[in-house]
């Protein structure tokens, strides 16, 4: 049941993000960068009716009740790039895609850790993973082409689906990298 206060285009998106990061989950920790194509599954359906084939049964079933439903492809065969930015930078979307998200993990420690770190961004990361307050994050971050976003974000110390939040400014930096990659 989608909560009063929120869009059903917003519900949509933070369903498929949610998914999207369960999906990722599965394959554990320490994992690379994963980009996937949202595409609202109505028009896609009605465009290419072969499609429902290779769809799980509920989404070309909810596609047919409720002209919100999404679904994900993940991108294969990403470009070489040796930063996320970089990455991002790289990618464009056609106009059959109605959306992005990805799913990236990072290190985050408290501020007071960042005081002393070695100017060599290498030594700083071996400092930071070290660290015995770091916490390990994984992101993920929907955005579409209308505007709307979600994020996800789960812990490796409260690894668990029901432990997952989600808003949908949790993340402004990977939403603002998506977004551009539709302009």
């Amino acid at each position: 049941m989608v909560p009063m206060d929120i869009d059903p285009r917003m519900a949509a998106l933070k369903d498929a993000v949610t998914e999207i990061e369960k999906f990722v989950a599965t394959d554990g920790w320490d994992a690379p960068i994963r980009i996937f194509a949202i595409v609202r599954a109505l028009p896609a359906l009605e465009t290419a009716p072969e499609l429902a084939d290779e769809l799980p049964v509920d989404v070309a079933v909810n596609a047919i009740t409720d002209p919100n439903t999404l679904f994900s492809v993940e991108q294969e065969g990403l470009p070489q790039a040796n930063t996320l930015e970089e990455l991002l930078a790289q990618l464009a979307w056609p106009e059959g895609v109605d959306g992005a998200a990805i799913v990236a993990e990072r290190i985050i420690v408290p501020p007071s850790a960042e005081k002393d770190l070695p100017k060599d961004p290498q030594r700083a990361l071996v400092a930071l993973s070290e660290h015995p307050e770091r916490e390990d994050v994984r992101m993920a971050v929907g955005y579409m082409r209308e505007g709307q976003s979600w994020c996800c974000v789960r812990t490796r110390s409260h690894d668990a689906d029901d432990m997952v939040v989600g808003s949908p400014d949790a993340v402004p930096g990977l939403v603002a990298a998506l977004k551009a990659t539709f302009d």
